[in-house]
């Protein structure tokens, strides 16, 4: 338990405001590469593994061509190599496809799949991943963020080792997802955008890469490495954004407005995913066109979005949501 900028996973963290001063923004966000066998007894000690040569010798031996995160991988072939190339079994593989700030393991109670993310003590990260994970955020219904099992401080170190579930980041799932489901998928990138908002919460980093589903129709958000908190901030500001998605005033060098930016980029991530998907949806693009206005200002609130969004599918009437539409691009009906 961090005195100075960390908590335990019971408690919601500290507003910024409370943030120790003294430590450098710039250092404590950055990307972290921990060497990542010194702490395999830590993570043994609460229960988790993480991938040896042996897992990913057996993972590819069971004759299995996909995994949960195979749109974000490297080619199979070198993984597999790396891997086979080792002759000590219980040497840690990291996944060639993955940042080195990230790794693969496993739960050894039931052998459930995760993903390990290494951030600063201090981080922005750590205080937002914090926040929607613990209670009361953690309980409400537009909250979906990213399952977390665990979060490991090595207080010594001025590290915290976030363990979530293994998701797929593979948008569409399936050669024929049905309208139904895909505009379910959608509501839920809304809805998690309402929640952040309301509680002050600025993602800053929306695109199709940052949203992963469970294969059951569960869609959640991840990469929270550039979101700010705002919390009493009527107007919040911010500078030098650097995101995926960019809206035209960020390219003009401007203080921005975080949430508009979010709006922007939310809007982006509903057009790249009708044209993952294959769908021609004119009464989405109603919905979308007000997000992608160039004056901020002039953009809806999220919650509107979502009035909006809910208004646009209850009008859609016998509209066959259940079955595939065709293949035209949404973006082209801009």
């Amino acid at each position: 338990m961090s005195d100075s900028c960390g908590s335990s996973f019971d408690n919601p963290p500290p507003s910024p405001s409370s943030s120790v001063s003294s430590v450098d923004d710039e250092e404590v966000n950055r990307r972290i590469t921990p060497h990542w066998p010194t702490y395999s007894d830590t993570f043994l000690s609460r229960g988790f593994r993480l991938d040896t040569v042996r897992d990913v010798k057996a993972f590819y031996n069971c004759g299995s061509r996909s995994h949960p995160l195979t749109s974000l991988d490297a080619p199979i072939i070198p993984g597999s190599l790396r891997a086979y190339e080792c002759t000590d079994g219980d040497a840690l593989c990291p996944d060639p496809g993955l940042p080195d700030h990230l790794f693969r393991g496993c739960r050894m109670s039931d052998g459930k799949k995760v993903v390990v993310k290494a951030v600063h003590l201090c981080s922005r990260e750590y205080d937002v991943i914090r926040l929607l994970s613990t209670p009361p955020l953690l309980c409400e219904a537009m909250n979906h963020t990213i399952p977390v099992l665990d979060f490991i401080e090595v207080i010594q170190d001025n590290l915290v080792f976030i363990v979530m579930e293994e998701w797929s980041s593979q948008f569409i799932t399936g050669p024929l997802c049905c309208l139904k489901v895909f505009l379910g998928a959608l509501r839920q990138c809304i809805e998690h955008v309402v929640l952040m908002h309301k509680h002050h919460i600025a993602h800053l980093d929306i695109s199709l890469r940052n949203i992963v589903t469970d294969y059951e129709g569960r869609y959640a958000y991840i990469d929270y490495e550039s979101s700010r908190q705002f919390p009493g901030i009527a107007n919040p500001l911010v500078f030098r954004y650097r995101g995926t998605e960019v809206p035209p005033e960020c390219e003009r060098g401007e203080y921005v407005d975080p949430y508009k930016v979010d709006i922007w980029a939310l809007a982006v991530l509903m057009l790249r995913a009708c044209k993952l998907a294959g769908y021609h949806v004119p009464e989405l693009m109603h919905v979308i066109k007000p997000m992608l206005h160039e004056i901020p200002d002039r953009r809806p609130s999220i919650c509107s979005v979502l009035l909006a969004f809910d208004v646009m599918v209850s009008m859609m009437g016998d509209r066959p949501l259940d079955s595939g539409c065709s293949s035209s691009q949404g973006e082209e009906s801009l």
